[in-house]
Formats: structure tokens, C-alpha cells, sequence
């Protein structure tokens, strides 16, 4: 969502640290570990998660939420990295051209 103002903008700060958010159906408490190593909840077949995967925008944890499988309504959860982070190939500039780079 962009919006526009004709009044100016005054600066607060600039940003340091992304929020990163998690979209899934689970109903998760401030605390929670999510690991992979898992049944996945996400695809047609069953079969174990090999990675936990994270946004930076509401945009995509919304439709993680939405595809997510399971009963029950699409949860949004603030999360944070424990240890490294990469890329997923599959979202990036590394496997389709044009895509961006967070």
C-alpha cells in the first residue's frame, strides 16, 4: 500500500533493522521455536520442511498465511532470525531474472 500527502513529511529516523514476518494457519505464542526438519504445511504431498521460510513484507506473509494448509483462519506472527539467513532461490533474482534482491 503506498499513500501520498500534499503536506510535508517530517523524519523520524531511518531504518536500521526489517521486521520480518511468518504467515501460517498454527496458532503460535510469543516464544515459540519454528524449525525446520518438520512436516511442511505447505504443498500438495507431505513431506518435511527443510527450511523455515520468512518476509519482510505483509504482502507475502499474507499469502503464506493464505496457502498455508490446515482448518482455521490465516495468522500473521512477527519473527525473528535465530542464526543465518539466505536467499530462497526460488523468490529471488538467483533463479528468475527481474526478480528482486531483498
Amino acid at each position: 500500500m503506498s499513500v501520498c500527502s500534499r503536506a510535508p513529511l517530517r523524519v523520524t529516523g531511518e531504518v536500521t533493522e526489517w521486521v520480518h514476518y511468518h504467515g501460517t494457519r498454527a496458532v503460535l505464542r510469543p516464544g515459540d521455536l519454528l524449525k525446520p526438519g518438520y512436516l511442511s504445511n505447505f504443498g500438495a504431498t507431505a513431506r518435511n520442511a527443510n527450511y523455515i521460510y520468512f518476509t519482510r513484507t505483509l504482502d507475502a506473509a499474507a499469502w503464506g498465511a493464505e496457502l498455508a494448509a490446515g482448518e482455521g483462519r490465516g495468522r500473521i506472527y512477527l519473527v525473528e532470525p535465530t542464526g543465518p539467513v539466505e536467499d530462497d532461490p526460488n523468490l529471488t533474482g538467483k533463479k528468475f531474472r527481474g526478480n528482486p534482491r531483498p
